[in-house]
Formats: structure tokens, sequence, C-alpha cells
């Protein structure tokens, strides 16, 4: 009873990601998603190894053990995150995407197995790992954004000189959230963590 249950979830997870890929990929929802490089670059590539994220449940077993030999410390999978992630942020392959099926095809395999290799790889990961990954997107995103907010000319033929300053903009933005989000913990949780050991002893 317990393994046809198990067999239920796993069919229904299978199919919930392969509707979610064909909306993202093949649907009216991905030209418009594709329409704007805010759309592309902000929405559809997280998208995409968001899948990646939750279809790591379903990885058969024989491929996860692996994918385990050669991800020790998660070191293999949070490198190959970042750089997958580049690669679709870089305007000669955002181009290259909308024009050719084939790159467009290895967009999406290589972000959604991005996801796969993040979710495998971060649990793992030792926290100066996971530290280094994060100052390195960090910084990627304040790098691309500054690149694309003060080019004078267009960096993808696909997309509009405005749309070009908005994914700037876009990452900025992000960068800087991202920074107050990972960086308040770190100077604050100590305090807190101490302030709620204080009360228990006084308790």
């Amino acid at each position: 009873m317990h393994d046809r249950l198990l067999m239920r979830h796993k069919i229904l997870q299978f199919t919930g990601l392969l509707l979610s890929l064909y909306l993202i990929t093949v649907s009216p929802i991905s030209t418009i998603l594709e329409s704007t490089m805010v759309g592309h670059v902000l929405l559809q590539l997280p998208l995409l190894v968001t899948i990646g994220l939750f279809a790591a449940d379903v990885v058969p077993a024989k491929l996860k053990n692996m994918i385990i030999l050669i991800n020790a410390g998660g070191i293999f999978g949070c490198i190959s995150i970042t750089f997958i992630f580049l690669v679709w942020m870089i305007p000669r392959w955002l181009d290259a995407s909308l024009v050719y099926e084939t790159v467009a095809l290895a967009k999406y395999a290589s972000l959604i197995v991005g996801g796969v290799l993040l979710r495998m790889s971060w649990p793992i990961a030792h926290p100066i790992t996971r530290g280094l990954l994060q100052i390195e997107f960090i910084a990627m995103l304040l790098r691309l954004g500054w690149l694309y907010l003060i080019s004078p000319e267009r960096l993808c033929n696909s997309y509009l000189l405005s749309d070009q300053i908005w994914l700037g903009r876009g990452l900025l933005i992000i960068a800087f959230a991202l920074c107050l989000t990972w960086l308040i913990p770190i100077f604050f949780g100590g305090s807190t963590s101490q302030v709620g050991d204080n009360s228990r002893c006084k308790g």
C-alpha cells in the first residue's frame, strides 16, 4: 500500500514537472517571458532552475549515486550552477537561445540540470563553500547589472536598449536585496541567539 502511494506521488510529481516545463518553454507563456529581457533573465531562467530543484526528487537512484561520487562536499554542483547561470546571462547566448532551437534546448536542459545539482549540493556543502558561492553570485549580478545599465549600445540584438537598462536595474536591486538577506543573519543572528540563550538561562 505504501509503495503504491509512493509511486502515485512520483507520477503526480513527474506530471507536474512536465506541465511546468511545457508552460515555461513551449506554451504562449514562454513567448511572453522571452519578449522582454527582464522576463527572460529574471523569470524564465530562475523558473527553469526551480523545476530542477523539484526534479531532484524523481532522479533515478543510480544517477543520484553517480552524482554523489563526483560531488564530494557539494563543490562540483555549486560551481556548476554558478557557471551555468552565468553562461545564460551573457548577451550573446541570450540572443542565440531565441534564434536557434538547439541553443534553446541546451538552455532548458542545462538550467534544469543545474537545479538538480543545486538541490543535491547545497545541503552537504560546507558553510565556507556556501558563503563563497553566495559572494560570487552577488558579484556576478553586480557586474552584469552594471554592464547592462551603463552600456551605450544594445548588447542583445533581440531586445531594445530600454529592456537592457531595466534588466540592469533589476539585477542590481536583486544583488543588494540578497546582500541584506544574507548579511543580516551574520551580523544580528549571533546577538539574537544570545538573547534567547540568556532568557532560557534566566527561566
